[in-house]
């Protein structure tokens, strides 16, 4: 058998799901009040798919097209690390799914992003042949273009990653192909060459996406788009499986049925009912059918059969909308770096802790003059970055160490303390403070951990009231023995 990855292709997509609290209506309407306590961002479409299987332990390689906009860049933060991108150029906006949610219940979602794969030539009523290079079946042996082949004129966004033979050589490798067609054009690039795989492909479809590829080993429609995918009246869920099984030439179609499991039909075979190996009610059943059509192709990688995939999916669907659904799922943030200017510093800390703690992360703060930057300083600072997503160094202003050192500190400039720190690889910002001690600091981040470096026990620090209010806690960690910015200053002076 080979052990090639799974492959995913498909439209990716970011889902965000606003949470909030409500007490109360709106005075001019009666519409609901969110006060809002966290924003969680995540994957979707293909993109929730190819994470699912990532999770389960699988080798996965993801082919979809992603713009290169605040949407997209974000949706390839939150896959990084987990699945290989294998990025197509996208026409318009990264498509972004949000869902207002109180007290766990969806209340409203607003669809943005228009974005879709570049169409082929005579889908798209291209105005010349040129773009025929580009798009041409690059995948059947005929001849397909280089950027540098390209006439300079053509539009922007065909001018990025293009299907080409990467795509062929990683859909030819694969172990197995899920293709999750959400309608916005990915999987049409590539129906002809799924035909033709060895390797067995799982194809989640969608009423508004074309039809599956032929061959394919399993479809996996959910009830409400088999009843739009028949071509004649809905009769039941196996007569659909049958219907769709012969309509798409696949060896086997399974309808999901939400919490009664799915109906399975094999091309020419009876339908049968698989069911949920328990009851789950009053969940959110968002990205079930993603989690569903993972592990139906996780399972066929590994040699199963049909039915023995297809009883996996249930369990595995079951399961995953017991566990909350995509609402439940939190990933590591994103690394987030921000390029500004050394006055700005403030701004740039505030922004990096609210977008860390957005995607579900850990946001690290401490304190410090650290003035005459040295080995025990950087020690601190990396052993403070490891405990959380992002680590924010409250600076003390040069007027404030005045107040506390006296005139003859700091050593080095305030604007020069700064940009050394935040060349470190361990800093993700720094937000400089002119009072004393940092407690306004904290009030502005918010920090889920706040390091102090030393002998102190929490309730000594003037600012540990102000971390509690945060919701934070206090981590003391010891310095290194020996080094100390006044024992760097008198070495100097004595050296001098």
């Amino acid at each position: 058998m080979s052990r090639g990855p799974i492959v995913v292709i498909g439209d990716s997509l970011l889902d965000v799901d606003i949470e909030g609290e409500v007490e109360r209506l709106c005075p001019d309407a009666p519409a609901p009040v969110v006060e809002v306590t966290a924003e969680h961002a995540r994957p979707g479409g293909a993109g929730l798919a190819a994470l699912l299987a990532a999770r389960d332990g699988a080798e996965v390689v993801l082919v979809t097209a992603i713009g290169d906009d605040p949407a997209g860049r974000r949706l390839r933060g939150l896959l990084a690390g987990h699945v290989e991108v294998l990025p197509l150029p996208l026409r318009g906006a990264t498509p972004c799914k949000t869902r207002v949610r109180g007290r766990g219940q969806t209340m409203v979602r607003l669809d943005t992003g228009d974005g879709r794969a570049p169409c082929r030539p005579a889908e798209a009523g291209a105005p010349d042949g040129r773009v025929a290079a580009v798009l041409r079946d690059p995948l059947g042996g005929r001849v397909a273009a280089t950027p540098h082949d390209l006439p300079h004129d053509l539009p922007d966004d065909l001018l990025g990653d293009l299907p080409d033979d990467r795509v062929a050589a990683v859909l030819r490798g694969a172990r197995a192909v899920l293709a999750s067609d959400y309608g916005r054009g990915v999987t049409d690039l590539y129906r002809d060459v799924l035909s033709t795989l060895a390797a067995p492909v799982i194809w989640d479809p969608h009423p508004r996406g074309g039809p599956p590829a032929r061959g394919c080993a399993l479809v996996t429609p959910s009830e409400a788009e088999s009843r739009v995918l028949c071509e004649r009246p809905y009769s039941s869920p196996g007569q659909a499986a049958r219907d769709l099984a012969e309509r798409f030439g696949a060896a086997a179609v399974a309808v999901t049925l939400s919490g009664r499991g799915a109906v399975l039909a094999a091309r020419g075979g009876p339908a049968v009912q698989v069911p949920s190996p328990r009851t789950v009610t009053g969940q959110d059943s968002c990205g079930a059918g993603d989690r569903f059509a993972a592990a139906a192709a996780a399972a066929m990688a590994d040699g199963a059969t049909v039915r023995e995939a297809v009883t996996a999916a249930v369990a595995a669907a079951t399961a995953f909308v017991g566990q909350g659904g995509a609402s439940a799922i939190r990933l590591p943030a994103p690394r987030v770096r921000m390029t500004v200017a050394a006055g700005e510093a403030g701004m740039e800390a505030e922004a990096v802790a609210a977008r860390v703690r957005a995607a579900g992360g850990t946001v690290v703060a401490t304190g410090g003059c650290f003035d005459l930057l040295h080995a025990g300083h950087v020690s601190l600072l990396r052993r403070a970055r490891a405990l959380g997503d992002a680590l924010v160094v409250c600076l003390n202003s040069d007027a404030s160490i005045r107040r506390v050192k006296g005139p003859d500190r700091p050593v080095v400039a305030e604007t020069d303390r700064v940009e050394v720190l935040r060349a470190l690889g361990c800093v993700d910002a720094v937000l400089v403070f002119d009072e004393e001690t940092p407690v306004a600091a904290i009030e502005r981040l918010r920090p889920a951990v706040w390091v102090k470096g030393g002998d102190y026990r929490g309730h000594d620090l003037p600012e540990a009231a102000a971390v509690h209010r945060a919701g934070g806690e206090i981590v003391i960690l010891p310095l290194v023995p020996g080094r100390s910015t006044t024992g760097l200053i008198a070495a100097v002076r004595a050296a001098s």
